[in-house]
Formats: structure tokens, sequence, C-alpha cells
């Protein structure tokens, strides 16, 4: 069993590593690949004491501050 610093290591190195599958899928693997990051995420945030409700919950809150991506406005920054 991992100690609590190398179980965290380990995944965000997972992180890591489906966020490049899900880059390298096409759009028929892609939903399985982004189930995997998500999967990741929800580890980690139970690592930090957050559950998907809060989590969701955390990302509501700051699409409804800073705006979401459904409507494809992307910012690109101050210039």
């Amino acid at each position: 069993m991992a100690g609590p610093a190398e179980y965290r290591q380990r995944l965000r190195a997972k992180l890591a590593e489906e966020v490049a599958e899900y880059m390298e899928a096409d759009e028929t693997h892609a939903p399985e690949e982004l189930a995997d990051v998500l999967e990741v995420a929800f580890a980690l945030a139970a690592d930090l004491g957050v559950d998907p409700a809060q989590l969701e919950k955390l990302r509501a809150s700051k699409a409804a501050e800073r705006g979401g991506f459904a409507e494809r406005i992307v910012w690109t920054g101050n210039r």
C-alpha cells in the first residue's frame, strides 16, 4: 500500500497519462478516455477530502463566476 505522498504523486502521474491518452484518442474513444480522466480527478479530490458533489459545486461556481466553455468563447488573455 502506498503512503499518502506516494499515492498523491502516483495519481498525479496517472492523470497526466490519462490526459495524454485523451489527447491522442479519436472521437470514438475520447469519451472513454474522459471517463478515465474523471475517475482519476475524483480520486485526487477524495485524497484532498473533497467528494464528487463538492467538486461539481466548485466547478459550477467557477463557471458561473468566470464563464465556461458551453458557448465556445475562449479567453486568450489581456492584450
